[in-house]
């Protein structure tokens, strides 16, 4: 029973340290309504479209970061509980995606878990890091690069870690990001998708000069 309790009291801190949203703390400060404005995302792009590139750093560090501290939590303090660095990892990208102090909608989640896939294991994410700048520059799209990884993170660190309830724990995660870029994937389909060569061109619409 009280390893039960453990897991839920973990479970429950990581997603609540996900909930936190540099994005919309940001966006108060420049009066700006995030949720309704640009991409209407909680993330690091939607500030980059509202905010500058300044915003948009902060909003990233910040993402990943707590995607970092909650899996080195879990393990510095609760080793014992089996795959709980993991669990935590995932309940933190949850939280940044489906934050309850604002009815649920938050953000995409993919940089909280590359934070999680860093702190699970560093070379994993070097590695998958150096792919998918290489898929994005060829595709052109960042969503690629970001289903690339959420789709070979929990495989790899599955295998390293010799372990399907790894990957399984980790495939949640995966499952909901992929969901959530769904909207990216239709306008791929549409040729309507922004992609970095035209966003380095300085379209007026994508970047606010600081």
């Amino acid at each position: 029973m009280l390893t039960i309790l453990l897991y839920i009291a973990v479970i429950a801190t990581a997603y609540a340290i996900g909930s936190s949203s540099m994005a919309l703390y940001l966006s108060k400060l420049h009066s700006v309504d995030i949720r309704k404005s640009g991409s209407k995302n909680l993330g690091a792009s939607n500030a980059l479209i509202l905010m500058g590139w300044k915003a948009a750093v902060l909003v990233a560090l910040h993402d990943i970061l707590k995607g970092v501290l909650v899996v080195v939590l879990a393990r510095c303090f609760f080793s014992q509980l089996p795959y709980i660095d993991a669990a935590a990892g995932v309940a933190c990208v949850l939280g940044h995606i489906f934050p309850f102090y604002l009815k649920f909608k938050g953000g995409k989640g993919f940089a909280s878990y590359i934070g999680m896939t860093l702190a699970l294991d560093w070379r994993v994410a070097l590695a998958i890091l150096v792919v998918v700048v290489l898929v994005t520059l060829i595709t052109d799209y960042i969503v690629v690069g970001t289903v690339f990884t959420v789709v070979s993170a929990p495989i790899s660190l599955g295998v390293l870690s010799n372990s399907f309830w790894v990957a399984a724990i980790l495939a949640i995660a995966t499952a909901v990001v992929l969901w959530k870029h769904r909207e990216n994937y239709v306008r791929i389909w549409n040729g309507t998708e922004i992609g970095l060569r035209r966003a380095n061109r300085g379209d007026d619409r994508l970047v606010k000069k600081d």
